[in-house]
């Protein structure tokens, strides 16, 4: 786990409030290893968020690098930066994003529609989706005939259906029960050790950075320790 995946080097992250600037990250470095799994954590307004929509491309620096793979992000335009995140990042939120007027086959195929892939090799990449998340039997159901946990994994699997090295997940057991998130968390864990994947978490819950490999700890935009 030597080679770094994601290098962010002195970032730093302004917003503008009216005539205010407001900076929400300041001269932050971190480098993630290919295979980590990390969780973010601080409290509300550290800038956890943020950072996790740099590293997954949703957003751009106002100063210092990022680079995923070798690849420096942060000089992207946003068509550069859309094509990139389609092949290289699954995004895992609190709330699933469901459609719901598909089907669970549908919802995880969405992603591929952005590729040349043939209809029926996108569904068969689909299925496998759902499959590595315990959901194959559920492939036709639409999402409310699904349990919370059930749609979280359907989201998961559209995050993966790319096969993408990273995933970022902000908050993704923030809606759900202890037991369903603890399920969620283990599927992570697994998509994690088994899969490669590496994975960045934004979470408010000690327990859930428990499944981590180390956790990150944010405080008013600056990184404050990292533990094993």
């Amino acid at each position: 786990m030597s080679d770094v995946l994601i290098r962010v080097k002195n970032v730093i992250k302004n917003y503008t409030r009216g005539k205010q600037k407001v900076e929400v990250l300041h001269n932050l470095s971190l480098d993630i290893p290919k295979g980590d799994f990390v969780a973010l954590m601080g409290p509300s307004g550290s800038g956890k968020t943020t950072l996790l929509n740099l590293i997954g491309g949703l957003d751009q620096p106002t100063g210092g690098e990022i680079s995923i793979g070798g690849q420096r992000i942060d000089g992207m335009n946003s068509g550069q930066l859309a094509k990139w995140r389609a092949s290289n990042v699954g995004f895992v939120f609190q709330f699933y994003n469901l459609l719901p007027v598909l089907t669970a086959e549908r919802n995880v195929e969405l992603p591929l529609l952005l590729t040349n892939m043939s209809g029926s090799e996108r569904l068969k990449r689909a299925n496998i989706a759902l499959e590595i998340v315990g959901l194959k039997d559920r492939a036709r159901h639409k999402p409310k005939e699904l349990s919370g946990g059930q749609e979280q994994r359907v989201a998961i699997a559209r995050a993966l259906v790319s096969d993408p090295e990273l995933l970022v997940c902000d908050e993704p057991t923030g809606d759900l029960d202890r037991k369903t998130a603890d399920e969620i968390l283990t599927l992570l864990q697994r998509l994690n050790r088994e899969y490669g994947k590496t994975i960045v978490m934004v979470t408010h819950d000690p327990k859930a950075a428990e499944y981590a490999s180390r956790t990150v700890h944010l405080d008013k935009g600056t990184l404050q320790a990292q533990a094993a």
